[in-house]
């Protein structure tokens, strides 16, 4: 079956077709595409995923089907919380 591994940076994003037998789960597509290989900072084991934008809890366990797009997600910079004070917080120094 058909699936697609994808990973971004602000500077370069990949999205990695790959054939995979039925069962396979989003950990070992995300092994098999060989994105580790174009993206080095990558640790399959290690990286968060999500599948069409939702985010797997047990990518080990969690079979793929058919066209679906695994998605390797980068660890945030900063809180969101903490993004949205310091907006307010800018927004309120301009005014």
């Amino acid at each position: 079956m058909q699936v697609e591994v994808a990973y971004a940076r602000p500077d370069r994003q990949e999205i990695v077709p790959v054939n995979v037998p039925e069962g396979t789960t989003a950990l070992e597509a995300a092994k098999l595409s060989g994105i580790s290989d174009i993206f080095p900072e990558i640790d399959p084991d290690t990286i968060d995923m999500g599948v069409f934008g939702k985010v797997i809890k047990d990518p080990a366990a969690h079979e793929l089907r058919e066209g679906d797009r695994v998605e390797l997600y980068r660890p945030l910079k900063i809180d969101p919380k903490q993004a949205r004070l310091n907006r307010a917080k800018k927004k309120d120094q301009a005014q």
